[in-house]
């Protein structure tokens, strides 16, 4: 899981950032999870280091080390400045700092100190002492950029290694127990991504996912076996003390036996009971929401609650002669989609029947360099900027099977075909393939219609 980037929900390793960096790293143990977990971190991306520690994990025998200091420090790192402390040895053993001269580089590398004269002091004790060293100007420069890029970022080596032991943690639950710890996931409400692909990332592991119900469901996110029943929590327009009350009462009275019953111990107005009704909390009456709907609004009106009065005897629902009640194919979806955020289905259902494309993620390394199309539901997105401050964005996507795939959109592109928003898009351009890595180099997008309802 950890060398293939299949890491959602797991701390600190989830973001499509640190996927793609595992999965080019090929990680499979610790050390390269504890280098990884700092690497990440914008100083050593952005001065290129990153990179270079890539190609160096995968060609051990194939670059040089900037300098014997370099490789005699860090060996472990491929002479790639990794953690806060390769700065105070660099400072030390290669410019001869004092190692309290060498911290005070590193701290002021924040940008906080640099105006401080005890770190202009230090910086310009820095290039005279390599000049004594006789260390070539050119190597020197280097070294500079290599701390000046990435110290103010860095974490320390045991930071790291302790975010390495959680991830690992993390990793060992979705390995053995992964439905678990999915529910255990969308219940945090902490991590990277919605909700919905939480959702997604269980029933990719084999999860039965139902919406809330009033019988099976618990507050919280549950699990029943293989079956995982959404909380009333998620319901974004029913009031928290309904979801709590509705639970508390069937442990204390047993299941609702009906709509009317559910009426006659539960104080709720037609506005959330209708709530409950169009999420699907009441389908195992067998009875269709348009029935349940026509029910509520019998039993109850458009009133305001009530506190129920307690029967010694269960009271005889109702009945109703209801005329023939159509039901739309996409109801329940979009029915979700309002009060959940997002459908239970497979999205690519809700797609315009005009929209056809069969690239599937799985096949991107066969269009390396090839230009190519595919439809992706987007996941999420991240605005960076360039090293000359351009802005430009990255995608996260899922294709119809529910396979993760990731986009660049260059600064002209990103200007041009910008992310509009949840949905579809199209996507054209080509696949870039680094360290095993497949990604689209976008050169056309265009956000794409769901069905109508």
């Amino acid at each position: 899981m950890l060398s293939n980037g299949n890491t959602m929900g797991c701390f600190y390793v989830e973001s499509p950032a640190m996927r793609m960096l595992l999965a080019k790293l090929e990680c499979d143990d610790y050390p390269t999870l504890v280098a990884a977990s700092s690497i990440i971190r914008p100083g050593v991306a952005s001065s290129g280091m990153m990179q270079e520690y890539i190609f160096r994990h995968h060609n051990p025998d194939r670059f040089k080390y900037i300098h014997p200091v370099m490789e005699e420090l860090m060996k472990e790192t491929y002479g790639v400045m990794v953690y806060q402390e390769d700065v105070i040895k660099v400072a030390h053993r290669f410019a001869g700092l004092t190692p309290s001269d060498a911290d005070i580089l590193r701290r002021g590398m924040s940008g906080k100190y640099r105006h401080r004269k005890e770190f202009q002091k230090v910086q310009k004790d820095f290039f005279a002492n390599c000049k004594a060293f006789d260390h070539p100007d050119n190597i020197t420069n280097e070294v500079w950029r290599q701390i000046e890029s990435f110290s103010g970022y860095s974490f320390s080596k045991a930071h790291s290694a302790s975010y390495a032991v959680e991830s690992y943690q993390s990793l060992f639950l979705k390995a053995h127990y992964p439905l678990e710890f999915m529910v255990a996931v969308i219940n945090n409400f902490g991590g990277f991504y919605r909700t919905e692909f939480y959702v997604h990332e269980a029933r990719k592991a084999g999860a039965e996912i139902n919406p809330p119900c009033v019988n099976a469901g618990e507050y919280l996110t549950s699990i029943q076996g293989k079956n995982i029943f959404l909380g009333f929590i998620h319901l974004k327009s029913l009031d928290s003390t309904v979801g709590e009350m509705i639970v508390k009462e069937r442990l204390t009275s047993g299941p609702f036996l009906d709509i009317y019953n559910f009426t006659k111990r539960i104080p709720v107005g037609i506005e959330q009971l209708s709530i409950l009704i169009r999420i699907g909390a009441f389908r195992f009456t067998g009875k269709t929401k348009r029935a349940l709907l026509w029910e509520a609004f019998g039993y109850l009106g458009k009133g305001k609650p009530k506190h129920p009065n307690v029967e010694l005897f269960t009271s005889p629902s109702k009945q109703f002669q209801l005329p023939p009640l159509e039901k739309k194919p996409f109801e329940d979806a979009f029915d979700e989609i309002e009060l959940l955020e997002f459908p239970l289905c497979n999205p690519f259902e809700l797609l315009h029947p005009s929209y056809k494309t069969e690239t599937l993620a799985k096949d991107l390394q066969q269009f390396e360099n090839k230009n190519f199309e595919i439809i992706g539901y987007l996941v999420t997105t991240k605005d960076t900027r360039t090293r000359k401050g351009i802005p430009m964005s990255f995608g996260t996507f899922l294709d119809k099977n529910g396979d993760f795939f990731d986009s660049v959109n260059f600064p002209n592109i990103s200007k041009t075909f910008p992310f509009l928003g949840k949905g579809f898009y199209l996507l054209k351009g080509k696949v870039v393939v680094e360290f095993g890595f497949p990604m689209v180099e976008t050169t056309f997008m265009k956000k794409l219609e769901m069905v109508n309802y």
